[in-house]
């Protein structure tokens, strides 16, 4: 779509190539930009442009300042974008990795980045998309490259170690018996360090092969698999998927049916489930006609853990992008609580430290709106972040993790530690 106002600030061209078998051969090891999840997705190259708001900085796009809303910027971009796409599929032409903050008083940076090139994979069909700006920047390598050597991470705990995550839990049933609030998401971190010059892509390689039914992710440093898709928008269609309500999975079949029907039937875990269904269904309301969700939440079989789940869909009644419903849908009360307000005042209060991009959203958006986004869990940030306060380090590169649980008026401190212990697993296990 091109302004007749300016010239197109981006040239954007996909082409139908022969199928590729590993997207993410052709990402860069030190920076890669993907999304997969089942062997298909899209992975960038380099970067041409997008958006980026900081603590102290306003958001700029290619075109410079144009206000504070990722959403509207990105139309922006958008309208003065010249496409030329006749594959058509999910992930083609103009498209931007976004990876935003939990908190908008974060001193993290939100970012939505447009590659210079792009390879994607779609149900048995592949493309590279290539994208020019009025800048002169030299071509990215469209070449796949071997994976560097294995490596692994010292981790250890962070800001808020078990004691004082049960010392915060406690504090925080305290507030909700009180009638401050009715559930609150905490969370917890874990520091340390991988060897400088790591490959990234075989940490996103090892969540995509391990967790294949799940988001895998990898942009602006925030690497990670996340179960939980925010929302997803394909043409007018839009769908999300809630999870709230965990048990970890039995040591075999037996236990393993035994803790699912346990989930299902646990008053905690449903009351906590209501919550967050509920919060998506009064964000999407004002944009989403005939909204349907289940009437009750189904079990989620993930390799260590299980989930209540509910699966919420409705078509789009308005012009709102992917953008603007992850605007109106974040934080959920699935990842910050209810009311929202009340569990976010609680949540800076609590914690110790800032989230950064964790229980962000996370995904990508297409010059239509349409897109993909998830909330940023089972992931670390890999690399150095104002929110964090790392120093860079010749020999090795700062990472951090968090894993969060829901508390509500009935939650135990040592079984929401565990709980936090069981949804680390895919990351610290992808790291070591």
């Amino acid at each position: 779509m091109t302004s007749s106002r300016r010239p197109p600030q981006l040239v954007v061209e996909t082409r139908e190539i022969e199928l590729v078998d590993d997207l993410l051969a052709y990402a860069s090891p030190d920076e890669p930009l993907a999304w997969l999840r089942r062997g298909d997705g899209i992975v960038g190259i380099g970067r041409v442009g997008g958006y980026e708001r900081g603590p102290h900085s306003p958001a700029v796009g290619v075109h410079g300042d144009l206000g504070l809303s990722p959403a509207d910027t990105w139309r922006e971009i958008a309208l003065t974008a010249e496409v030329d796409d006749p594959v058509g599929l999910p992930g083609t032409g103009l498209v931007a990795f976004g990876t935003l903050v939990f908190d908008e008083r974060s001193a993290a940076t939100s970012r939505l980045v447009v590659p210079q090139a792009i390879v994607g994979r779609h149900r048995g069909r592949s493309w590279i998309t290539r994208v020019r700006s009025r800048f002169d920047l030299p071509e990215p390598s469209l070449q796949p490259a071997p994976y560097g050597p294995h490596w692994s991470a010292t981790l250890g705990p962070g800001t808020l170690d078990p004691a004082g995550y049960q010392a915060a839990v406690r504090a925080a049933v305290e507030a909700i018996r009180a009638g401050e609030l009715e559930k609150v998401v905490l969370a917890r971190d874990l520091v340390g360090t991988i060897p400088a010059g790591a490959d990234l892509r075989r940490l996103v390689r090892a969540l995509a092969h391990d967790y294949p039914d799940t988001w895998t992710f990898a942009v602006d440093g925030m690497i990670g698999a996340s179960p939980e898709t925010l929302v997803t928008a394909s043409r007018g269609v839009v769908t999300a998927r809630v999870l709230a309500g965990t048990i970890p999975r039995g040591t075999d079949a037996h236990d393993d049916a035994a803790a699912s029907t346990s989930l299902a039937h646990s008053d905690k875990d449903l009351g906590e489930h209501r919550f967050a269904v509920q919060s998506v269904l009064d964000a999407l309301g004002p944009h989403v006609s005939h909204l349907r969700a289940d009437p009750e939440p189904f079990t989620l079989k993930l390799p260590n853990l299980w989930h209540l789940a509910t699966d919420v869909a409705g078509d789009l009644a308005d012009h709102a992008s992917s953008l603007d419903l992850v605007a109106a849908l974040h934080p959920t009360a699935a990842v910050a609580g209810t009311p929202t307000a009340a569990a976010l005042d609680a949540i800076r209060r609590l914690e110790p430290f800032d989230r950064g991009r964790y229980a962000g959203p996370v995904g990508w958006v297409d010059g239509d709106g349409n897109g993909e986004w998830a909330i940023a869990l089972r992931c670390a940030q890999i690399g150095s972040d104002p929110a964090h306060g790392h120093a860079e380090y010749s020999a090795t590169i700062p990472v951090v993790a968090h894993a969060g649980a829901g508390i509500v008026a009935a939650s135990d401190p040592e079984s929401e530690l565990l709980e936090t212990r069981v949804k680390f697993r895919p990351i610290v296990d992808a790291l070591a």
